[in-house]
């Protein structure tokens, strides 16, 4: 009898020791639970807008601009700012204070890299905090720029950039100042992404699906290249999508067609990719705080950028805001490719911009201005011919 009771009394003894440890983790788990659901919605803070630059108090100019046409920022006394301090940005044509800017509104330079030497694709971007809208506003790579410099065309102006010895912020820094004679403006934030980028990013969301709208054919030896895509809509690995995205003409008296908007279409099917990886994105699967860790990870190692971390935390917290429809991907995001016509000079053709169009859609889409403040034709700097 007394075994008996001597054997009840360790295993209830057990018991204790067992539900109070099952309780601590419990305990602890829910603190970690917790403490990432207040990390995730409360230290996260909306970014601040890159473009502003505080209006002086002391009635000092505007601008404060080097001999290559660059704003100066003075020092700061914040210790995070120490080793930006004197670093120069591309001045703005027009005011952009911040009592100019629309609240909860940032803008995005995209840069796509061929072979990290040509900007094949440049795309503008922007994103409301207020309406969860997006826009997206493709620039074909063809546009000249620099009427002064015998308009070279916009694909250029990475290597130009990068290669009078300022590397890849040279190429940035050069890409914004001509992005900023077509839109007015400076985006806030810039995307740098080359091929290998491009590769990891569609791989690790699984694929995306694109309808594809004709058969994509074309073999060019020299970048031991070839394209065979089928119509139809494919389920598309990141070599099948870098291929569609290249593709814009067939080879001659191949039996095969290009693209019937050349440069535009392409950049249609840029934009298309764009929506496909932003749908993937959206699924429940990916929307947990440990996948978005995981993409924000891949997006650090393999894009150059501007956004600091806490910021890509904001915009990938946004995700789970923005509408999507029944097949997945977002009904928030508008895409547009900025009309042009066909020229040539010296020579060369290019893609023109007519003025009257560009300020338009800009003002309708991703204008960042408050109030009355529009994009007027004075603000741009477009090479009619």
């Amino acid at each position: 009898m007394f075994d008996k009771i001597k054997n009840l009394y360790k295993q209830s003894r057990r018991m204790q020791v067992f539900c109070k440890a099952f309780s601590i983790t419990v305990f602890f788990c829910a603190a970690v639970v917790i403490g990432a659901v207040i990390a995730w919605n409360v230290v996260v803070t909306p970014p601040m807008q890159l473009g502003v630059i505080a209006a002086p108090s002391d009635g000092a100019n505007r601008h404060e601009v080097d001999g290559d046409g660059f704003l100066v920022v003075p020092p700061t006394n914040n210790a995070e700012d120490d080793e930006n301090e004197g670093s120069l940005f591309p001045v703005y044509n027009a005011p952009y204070w911040a009592e100019d800017r629309r609240e909860y509104f940032w803008t995005f330079l995209i840069i796509g890299l061929n072979e990290g030497v040509n900007a094949n694709t440049v795309m503008v971007a922007s994103y409301c905090g207020i309406t969860r809208e997006a826009n997206l506003i493709s620039i074909p790579r063809d546009v000249p720029v620099h009427p002064t410099r015998n308009g070279r065309r916009l694909a250029s102006s990475y290597i130009v950039g990068s290669n009078r010895g300022g590397g890849v912020a040279g190429g940035v820094a050069q890409v914004q100042r001509d992005v900023q004679t077509v839109i007015g403006f400076i985006p806030d934030f810039y995307i740098l992404i080359d091929y290998d980028a491009f590769f990891t990013i569609i791989d690790t969301v699984g694929g995306i699906e694109i309808y594809v709208s004709q058969r994509m054919r074309y073999d060019d030896p020299y970048q031991n290249l070839r394209i065979d895509i089928q119509p139809g809509l494919q389920h598309m690995d990141s070599q099948t999508a870098l291929h569609f995205v290249r593709f814009r003409q067939a080879n001659r008296n191949s039996g095969y067609s290009g693209l019937p908007g050349g440069d535009l279409d392409r950049a249609r099917n840029q934009q298309a990719v764009i929506e496909a990886v932003i749908g993937r994105l959206l699924r429940p699967e990916n929307l947990n705080p440990v996948r978005i860790n995981e993409f924000i990870n891949i997006f650090n190692d393999s894009v150059h950028t501007n956004i600091s971390l806490t910021d890509m935390l904001y915009f990938a917290n946004e995700l789970n805001h923005v509408r999507r429809g029944a097949d997945g991907l977002t009904e928030a995001l508008n895409t547009y490719v900025f009309p042009t016509h066909s020229g040539s000079r010296n020579g060369v053709s290019y893609q023109l911009l007519t003025p009257a169009s560009v300020v338009e859609l800009v003002n309708r889409t991703i204008n960042p201005f408050a109030g009355d403040r529009e994009i007027s034709a004075n603000d741009l700097q477009i090479v009619r011919q």
